[in-house]
Formats: C-alpha cells, structure tokens, sequence
C-alpha cells in the first residue's frame, strides 16, 4: 500500500517537480495543500496543475481571513517587527500553511506531510518545528533538501514526466507574498552595495514618483485591532487589500534589510509591506498614549521576543502562548483612532484620539488652564531616600576646579 504523503504545493517548479519525485522515491501517494494567503499569492489553476503533475487529489484552502485573525492581527497588537525591519509576512503564513497540513493529512489518514523549502532558508525550520510542535507523530519529508538537483536539472526531471511547468520569462528574483508583505530576494540584490532596481519592486512606487500631495488616512483601533479607514467599517481582509494600495502609491512600505537569519547566516532581504509598515506606525501612536510608561517600556521588550519566536519558527510552543496572553492583557484599552500623513514615501501620525488616552491637557499645557502642581518635582528627593542628605553628600565631593577663561 502506498505511502499517503500530504505536499504543500505552490504551484511553483520545485513542488511541481516534487510531486512525481515522491512518487517515484517514496512509493507515494501525494496529496497537496495550496493556501491561498493573499496578495497575489493564490493561482487560479492550482489544482488541475496539481492533478496533472500525479497528485491523487489537491485541496485549495482560502486562508486570508484565518491568516489575519489568527496571525496577523495578533502581530499587531504584539508590535512583532523583526530586527526593527522585517514584519514578518512570510515567517506568520508558515505555521498556518503547517496547520492545513495537519488538518489534511489527519483527514486523509496520511502519516507523512511534505514542502518545498531548500536547505538554507528560514522557511524549512519553520514548517519542520510547527508540524513536530503540533503532531510529533507526523514523518516530514523536504524534497528539495535531498536531491540535490540545480535548477536545470529539475527542469530536465519535470519534462521528462510530463509535469506542467511554468517554464514564462524568469524573475532574476526569488520572491514570496501573501497580503502582509512582499519578499525580494536573490539576484543582484545579494550584493548589499547595490541599490535595488525598480523592477525589483511591485507593490510601492519610488518616493520620487509618488504624488506631490499628500494623503491623510484615519485608522480605528479596537482593542488594538484595525476595524476601520476613515469612518468606514471593514473586515481584517479588506482593510488591510485597501491600505495597502493606498501606501503603495505613496511610496510607503519599502525596506531594504541585511538580516540574521536563523540557519545562522546574513542575508539582504528586500522587502514591501505598505499596510503593515502603517498600521504599526498607527497602533504604536495608539498604545502611546493608552498605556502607561511602565507598560510600555516591558512591551517594547515582549515585542522583541515575540517577534523573534515568530521568525524563528516556534508559533507553536507555550512560551509564545504565555506572550500572547500578555499582549491581549495590554490591548484592552487600545481603541481610538490615528490620523496618518503618507507622502513621498513617509508615514507619519499626525493625529490621536482615545476615550481612553492617558494624555490630560489641562496637565500638559503651559498655558493658563495649567492644573499641574509644580512643586511636586520637590517629593522625588523624599522618594529616593535623600532628603537630609543631600547637602553633606555634595559637601564631601571632589569636584574638579574649572580653567578661567581668556
């Protein structure tokens, strides 16, 4: 009896190749996963190719909104940006694409899952750490680890068994997107001297060729999730489509990063992630003025961590649960709205409003109104313990005598 192994296909050369390679080396029979994750991620004839490249059956699962609810949102209210650069598009898709794995191959009666990552990218421990950290009983197979084959050679393989192949002009870049972000790589953008082309880009125009007005944007937070654009409710999905459209054309959205990947190297990602890059600049001038100091100070340290267990693979583990439940915690009272200014390439808050700001002008202001007791500074010396000592302390102080000047 065959071998029941469940592939996550992308429609792409490497797991179309994959699917007769497992056949032949495995004595399969091979099911696909295609998730369609947004942003131009989904191909419409993903499942006839799939059928006619060998697999027995091909399920294609529309992700976006679990992908929003359950990853991307939760990012958010995290402030999970990777290195300060990278918000992680491709690392929050991964542990979901796992997910449908699991849940096709339990269907299925399928003991074995499968995927196309190489054995140098991020994306490999990714897949291999959420499937084992949901079901350790699962066998995991990398296709693209073993055989060695060059590009070429995997051409040559898929012609030879009759595989569709999308064989169109090819993309000097190796690129990945789903409705958070763009992912550039490889190509001459592995030279980090060299500014990347325009061609690299498709999501955001150059800051030079954006429009010479700007334009003003209003984000609705509740509890620290986006649930509107200038007064108008949408879902998760379309706020995020629509946003996204309206950045890019203004330029927004663009990073150009050398980051620590980690199989233990540097890379040059290039990366564009309009919504994203204004929907955290929004829910970071939110939280600011909704969160007290202290709160803000330990989240900005929760966020660093959160964001490197996401890129390092390990959504499912219970450190990152015991995070979450810490974020949520922190969110309650992040609702209002932000007013954003996106020109040439800039996204700038220039607008808060909260019913639950933290902010009190009649405490802020230096004009008349001013409520604020400018004697309480003197209660810090009683707070620190220095009252009656201060003046001795100095006393006993040797200061350096200063030069006269000429």
């Amino acid at each position: 009896m065959a071998t029941k192994v469940v592939l996550a296909y992308s429609g792409g050369l490497d797991t179309s190749v994959a699917i007769p390679w497992l056949k032949e080396n495995y004595d399969a029979e091979v099911i696909t996963l295609t998730a369609d994750m947004g942003g131009g991620s989904g191909r419409s004839d993903v499942r006839e190719r799939a059928i006619a490249a060998g697999a027995s059956k091909a399920f294609v699962v529309d992700g976006r909104q679990d992908f929003v609810r359950h990853f991307v949102f939760p990012a958010l209210q995290a402030g999970a940006i990777y290195q300060g650069q990278y918000s992680l598009a491709t690392a929050l898709g991964r542990p979901l694409i796992a997910r449908y794995l699991l849940d096709v191959a339990h269907q299925e009666g399928a003991g074995v899952v499968a995927h196309g990552c190489t054995g140098k990218g991020n994306d490999q421990v990714r897949f291999d750490l959420s499937i084992a950290g949901m079901d350790p009983s699962l066998r995991i197979i990398a296709p693209a680890r073993e055989w060695g084959m060059s590009r070429e050679e995997e051409i040559e393989y898929g012609r030879s068994r009759n595989t569709p192949l999308d064989l169109g002009p090819r993309s000097p870049y190796s690129v990945d997107e789903n409705l958070w972000g763009r992912s550039i790589e490889a190509g001459d953008l592995e030279d980090p001297w060299m500014e990347p082309p325009e061609e690299a880009y498709a999501w955001t125009v150059s800051a030079e060729n954006a429009p010479d007005t700007p334009l003003y944007v209003e984000v609705t937070f509740s509890e620290g999730i986006p649930v509107a654009l200038d007064g108008e409710e949408m879902n998760g999905v379309d706020l995020i489509g629509h946003l996204s459209r309206l950045a890019g054309e203004h330029g927004v959205g663009r990073v150009d990063h050398v980051e620590d990947r980690l199989v233990g190297i540097k890379s040059r990602e290039v990366y564009e992630a309009p919504a994203a890059t204004a929907l955290h600049a929004a829910h970071r001038a939110l939280e600011a003025v909704t969160l007290s100091k202290d709160q803000l100070r330990l989240k900005e340290r929760i966020a660093q961590e959160y964001a490197e267990h996401v890129y390092n693979g390990l959504w499912f583990t219970a450190l990152h649960q015991d995070l979450e439940a810490f974020v949520a915690s922190t969110q309650r009272y992040v609702t209002g709205s932000i007013r954003l200014k996106l020109f040439k390439g800039r996204c700038v808050v220039v607008g808060r409003s909260s019913p639950y700001s933290l902010y009190l002008h009649d405490l802020a202001t230096y004009d008349t109104g001013d409520r604020f007791d400018h004697r309480a500074s003197e209660g810090f010396i009683h707070i620190f313990g220095l009252a009656g000592r201060t003046q001795a302390r100095v006393q006993s102080l040797e200061l350096p005598e200063l030069g006269g000047g000429s």
